[in-house]
């Protein structure tokens, strides 16, 4: 370990901190770091996140799980000293479970303390060098329960989580049971431990993954969450790159300020910047709290609309009452896992030899256009048809594959083709599990129907709105389930006006879609 730096004459506490940072990363292993799940907080984002917070009280208490060096602790506290001229004193917890970050953070909270202490305010703070969520495990429990002890309640709960999956069986895991399920992300149960740890009047600030904000795999948390805690304020970082730049975070990343439960849910402030260099000039819009949020939905997708554009849109599309189930029609995820069915799997036509379906992945599949074969190591466009494969080949009929993935460049992140299995020769269709595919499982889709899912799955206003709850790379049969339609009549109109011209640029897509919702949107760059 390097030698810990010493504190500058009449250095800010947060400066302080960030060189601690930045010291203690130099003697650390970049693959330990991303086992843990540490991304140390930049600067600029701790004061941003520090500044959100409205407390007005002399004495107050202030909760940091997973605290690293303590930079947002030091940001919150110089933002409150700064602008809390009756700020008396303050009580500081923090947690850390990294044993070679515990004299970086006992030094940083040390020098916050007589830095302040110089400033007639007085520091006290504690350091839990145990587990966060097993220290307070018992608060996750089931509120039903009787007798659950109330520990430690806090003013503000500020905090960079660590962001890593959890297997089913951590005890983590299964103390906070009613908040998660499955492998779940540990930064959601910080987060919803955090809201149950606030007073009556307490705020809470946390930077994470935006993915809690939709999709069933978040959906228990959410309902746990957002019945805690309103909503006042959200930044959301666009760039993928800029915001943990030193870390090579590449997830899309939120800011999310709220407060313990109130009524007042009248308005939501969303801001956005591309990254850190641009957090001085921030884009900002104040939304309805039901446009945001609809807490009477089972579903509580957060909806974070960065732009006129994108607010237009989401405004256009909510408008769509039905959902693909409404019309008999399912979305599913592809059933050919490639390394289970490899030996399975050909690379070439075996004429008069075996019985052979087309396989297709995503490679296959670009906006309205299904291409097949197309040669590709280890991608080969041939599955046996056996007993073997016979649970995971689909009959030939008509659908829509939509990739799963996109890459984070592409323009768009939605991309789907028609399949119309009543013009090919094959009984069977083999679709890798890369590929969703929608289909009508009682029945058939028509060929209208096809067309007009594709067109809307393409076009730039239906991709618009995805991205304002989505900030994957992933595109979930779960999310798609969800995702707002018109009428089964207007979708079989647009797929009649395709299958009459045939045209299937994008150009077209996007003129056939705004004309028809009059809608006037473009990619924003």
């Amino acid at each position: 370990m390097s030698k810990i730096p010493s504190p500058f004459v009449d250095e800010l506490p947060s400066q302080y901190a960030d060189r601690l940072g930045n010291a203690y990363a130099k003697s650390s292993d970049a693959k330990d770091k991303k086992v843990k799940g540490q991304f140390f907080t930049p600067l600029e984002i701790g004061h941003l996140m520090a500044s959100m917070v409205n407390c007005q009280k002399s004495t107050l208490k202030i909760l940091d799980p997973g605290s690293g060096v303590g930079l947002l602790t030091c940001c919150m506290v110089e933002a409150l000293g700064s602008k809390l001229s009756s700020l008396k004193s303050i009580e500081i917890t923090v947690f850390e479970t990294d044993d070679k970050l515990i004299p970086f953070l006992r030094d940083a909270l040390s020098y916050l303390q007589s830095f302040w202490k110089s400033k007639s305010i007085e520091i006290s703070y504690v350091i839990h060098q145990e587990d966060f969520i097993l220290h307070f495990a018992d608060q996750l429990r089931d509120e039903s329960e009787l007798f659950i002890q109330e520990r430690g309640r806090y003013d503000i709960v500020i905090s960079n989580p660590p962001y890593f999956k959890l297997p089913i069986a951590d005890p983590r895991a299964i103390a906070a049971k009613v908040v998660v399920n499955g492998h779940p992300n540990i930064y959601a149960i910080f987060m919803a431990l955090g809201a149950k740890l606030l007073t009556s009047d307490g705020e809470l600030v946390f930077i994470t993954p935006r993915s809690y904000a939709s999709g069933g795999y978040f959906r228990q948390f959410r309902n746990y969450f957002f019945d805690k805690i309103t909503i006042e304020r959200i930044h959301l970082f666009v760039s993928r790159k800029d915001t943990f730049a030193k870390d090579k975070v590449l997830q899309e990343t939120v800011i999310l300020k709220g407060r313990k439960k109130s009524k007042d849910e009248s308005e939501i402030q969303i801001t956005s910047s591309a990254g850190i260099k641009d957090l001085d000039h921030l884009q900002a819009k104040t939304h309805p709290y039901r446009e945001i949020l609809d807490q009477k939905s089972k579903d509580k997708i957060l909806y974070l609309p960065t732009s006129q554009n994108e607010e237009e849109i989401l405004l256009k599309l909510k408008q769509w009452t039905f959902k693909l189930s409404d019309f008999g029609i399912k979305v599913s995820t592809g059933p050919v896992v490639a390394f289970r069915s490899r030996l399975q799997i050909r690379e070439q036509f075996e004429n008069g030899t075996v019985f052979l379906a087309p396989l297709y992945w995503l490679h296959n599949v670009t906006q309205m256009v299904l291409t097949w074969p197309i040669t590709k190591p280890e991608k080969g466009q041939y599955i046996l048809i056996n007993e073997e494969t016979s649970s995971i080949l689909l009959p030939s009929k008509n659908y829509v594959f939509l990739r799963r993935f996109s890459s984070k460049d592409d323009k768009n992140r939605l991309v789907a083709a028609p399949y119309f299995g009543s013009e090919e020769k094959e009984k069977y269709v083999g679709v890798e599990n890369k590929l969703n595919y929608i289909y009508r499982p009682s029945g058939e889709l028509s060929k209208e129907e096809v067309l007009g899912i594709a067109t809307i799955l393409n076009s730039t206003a239906f991709d618009t709105l995805f991205r304002v709850f989505n900030g994957n790379v992933n595109v979930s049969a779960t999310e798609l389930k969800g995702m707002p339609f018109p009428s089964i009549e207007q979708i079989i109109e647009i797929g009649t006006e395709f299958l009459n011209k045939g045209d299937f640029t994008k150009e077209k897509i996007d003129l056939v879609i705004n004309n028809y919702f009059e809608t006037e949107v473009v990619h924003e760059t």
